[in-house]
């Protein structure tokens, strides 16, 4: 409450000065990175592990989970509870999807306040900008990524965008075609919407998977969702 209402204030003393005081506030990017990308053990084990979840090679992924991984805010830790947070053993596992999502893009380094450094996948909600809010803005993770006029890929350009973060007004929109399988994001641009495919976009809040380096190889030490560090 206290924060809110300094940024009302502040809002108000910046209205307040003449137009040609205030500063005009130019939009982020959130460039990407792949901080482990020289580590040759790091390369060869995601490239090992993402063949694994390709083929659905169940013993691979359990074998490279810590015993003690972070699943998620409301779900107790360890490989147990992995396997039924995600229904890891049923034919259509969401983890299926949503870890290749994670580490198809670059990974960040993250030293928490206790324990090991860790390496997590996507760098987005490591690299996040602590004053923009995470919840209603994402960040674009592809070049010249085209912003169209409506949920299709005919539809008009309206603009092209390349690594931005922008905001966010639905996460979720089908494409205009009821056949294409296609998901868009709305964002909001300067005067209108307009909708970018969801692949193209990432939400600091979306899951991250987390590494540590041990004598033994790479472990997966949590695979959860929110800004927790």
């Amino acid at each position: 409450m206290i924060f809110r209402l300094l940024a009302c204030l502040s809002l108000c003393l910046a209205t307040a000065l003449p137009v040609g005081a205030q500063e005009k506030s130019e939009p982020k990017q959130l460039l990407p990175i792949d901080e482990a990308a020289k580590d040759p053990s790091w390369v060869s084990f995601r490239n090992r592990l993402l063949t694994a979840i390709e083929k659905r090679d169940r013993k691979f992924v359990l074998s490279i989970l810590d015993r003690n991984i972070r699943n998620s805010q409301d779900a107790p830790r360890g490989i147990a509870a992995f396997r039924k947070h995600w229904d890891f053993d049923g034919e259509d596992s969401a983890a299926w999807r949503e870890l290749p999502a994670a580490l198809f893009l670059g990974s960040a380094w993250l030293k928490p306040e206790k324990g090991p450094r860790q390496l997590c996948a996507p760098y987005v909600a490591v690299k996040w900008p602590e004053d923009i809010d995470p919840f209603d803005h994402g960040a674009i993770v592809t070049r010249e990524a085209l912003i169209k006029a409506a949920p299709a890929s005919a539809s008009a350009t309206l603009a092209t965008l390349s690594y931005d973060i922008v905001p966010v007004a639905d996460w979720e929109v089908a494409d205009q075609a009821p056949e294409s399988r296609q998901k868009w994001v709305k964002i909001k641009l300067k005067g209108s919407d307009g909708f970018i495919p969801e692949e193209q976009i990432r939400s600091p809040v979306e899951h991250r998977a987390c590494f540590v380096k041990t004598e033994s190889g790479w472990r997966m030490t949590a695979f959860v969702v929110g800004l927790e560090k």
